[in-house]
């Protein structure tokens, strides 16, 4: 009995951003991002459906107050219908009047590779 799967020959555009913060505040900036930003993002106003897969949080306990978002998007293209510059600043001022905490963004690998970073496998256990 196979206990996971494994996909292969995909192009899944892959979003990477990291945020430092104040530790102390590490909690609260991961709810107010879930409510503002993933679920913003999910039910954006004109899409058919979620246009991500995927989005996780990392947190790195050797680097308090760091936090790594990572969103794998179906496609560019609907990445790219999300990214509109007056939506996301729409979100930004909510998020931004919900968080009154300093957080600086300090590393967005995938704009540094010009959206090159794309997710082209992925094995995963289906059974616990």
């Amino acid at each position: 009995m196979s206990n996971f799967s494994y996909l292969r020959d995909e192009r899944r555009p892959v979003e990477v951003l990291v945020f430092r913060m104040d530790p102390l505040v590490v909690d609260e900036f991961i709810a107010i991002d879930h409510d503002v930003w993933t679920l913003g993002e999910a039910h954006m106003a004109g899409l058919s459906r979620i246009p991500f897969l995927s989005k996780e949080v990392w947190l790195d306990d050797s680097k308090p107050g760091e936090v790594t978002i990572v969103f794998v998007w179906d496609t560019q293209a609907e990445w790219d219908i999300v990214g509109e510059p007056v939506f996301q600043q729409r979100l930004q001022d909510e998020f931004n009047s919900r968080f009154p905490h300093p957080v600086e963004l300090i590393a967005a690998p995938h704009e540094d590779s010009h959206f090159g970073i794309h997710r082209v496998t992925r094995f995963e256990r289906t059974e616990p």
